[in-house]
């Protein structure tokens, strides 16, 4: 089975018309991916994210003839707001969703309807039963609010039990924390294909921001680059794009079943690594 090869992106900033993103989209769809995720950006109502997410999600599958896969955050929705979500998602032809928890908004108090994923999840199938495919998260280094990984995996086989038909990680820099992640799922019965989050490291201030929301570790090889190159932003870019080269290479030599790019809208990280890994991806 060829390993899947995805893509996310994220919406213009608000001020901005959705359209700037479509030079974006123009290259990063010569790459085939398999399919291409869209955030809901930030700022806003969660309201106004999610349209802006479907007008790009639309243009994705109509335009550019690609899956594309709508991004759902939960935490600040009701009800009425998630039905109008799913019934402009079957409008525009969009049935793979990635239903999400969602990150608190600053000054904006949750709903309290679905304060976790799996509420969402479970709402999902109960109104479009399988008309439609259901992604999840899943942390290879446990969630930031978890006690431990085992209890973040006990609740990620109850978000599967309720109606997931794949996976998505965050972001690790780390591949043994990944395989020791996998073996762990595999023992509890989680039995959905897996795509392991990757994103490349272009900036020291990008690395910075991304550990401190995600938690995620960075390995001693990867500190030392931080620290030599940081300072020097194409040569970080360079060597940020080796590294994800590199542990992708990794990943793909060990059986991941697939790779989903954060490419954070930057077409040449994304051509450079496509163009790395392009002929390992069809080795089966």
């Amino acid at each position: 089975m060829k390993t899947k090869y995805s893509f996310e992106v994220f919406p213009p900033r608000k001020e901005m018309p959705a359209e700037v993103i479509y030079k974006t989209l123009d290259e990063l769809t010569e790459l085939k991916p398999e399919f291409i995720s869209v955030t809901c950006g930030a700022g806003g109502t969660a309201t106004n994210a999610s349209e802006r997410m479907i007008e790009i999600a639309k243009a994705i599958k109509e335009k550019y003839k690609r899956e594309s896969v709508a991004h759902m955050p939960s935490m600040n929705i009701d009800r009425e707001e998630a039905k109008k979500i799913l019934e402009e998602l079957e409008s525009a032809g969009i049935k793979k969703i990635l239903a999400l928890r969602g990150d608190k908004v600053a000054n904006v108090e949750p709903k309290g309807e679905f304060n976790h994923a799996i509420d969402l999840i479970k709402y999902i199938r109960r109104e479009k039963g399988e008309k439609v495919e259901i992604y999840a998260a899943c942390y290879p280094e446990g969630h930031t609010e978890a006690e431990d990984l085992e209890t973040d995996i006990r609740y990620l086989k109850e978000k599967v039990e309720a109606g997931v038909d794949g996976l998505i990680t965050q972001l690790f820099f780390d591949n043994e924390s990944y395989y020791y992640f996998m073996e762990k799922i595999r023992k509890e019965k989680i039995e959905v294909p897996v795509e392991a989050g990757i994103m490349p490291v272009t900036n020291k201030k990008q690395i910075e921001r991304m550990v401190k929301i995600c938690g995620a570790k960075v390995p001693v090889k990867l500190r030392k680059i931080i620290d030599k190159y940081g300072e020097d932003k194409e040569a970080m870019r360079e060597a940020g794009i080796i590294y994800a080269q590199n542990q992708i290479t990794e990943l793909l030599t060990n059986g991941a079943e697939g790779i989903h790019l954060y490419v954070m809208n930057n077409v040449y990280v994304a051509k450079k690594i496509s163009s790395a890994i392009e002929k390992l991806l069809e080795v089966e």
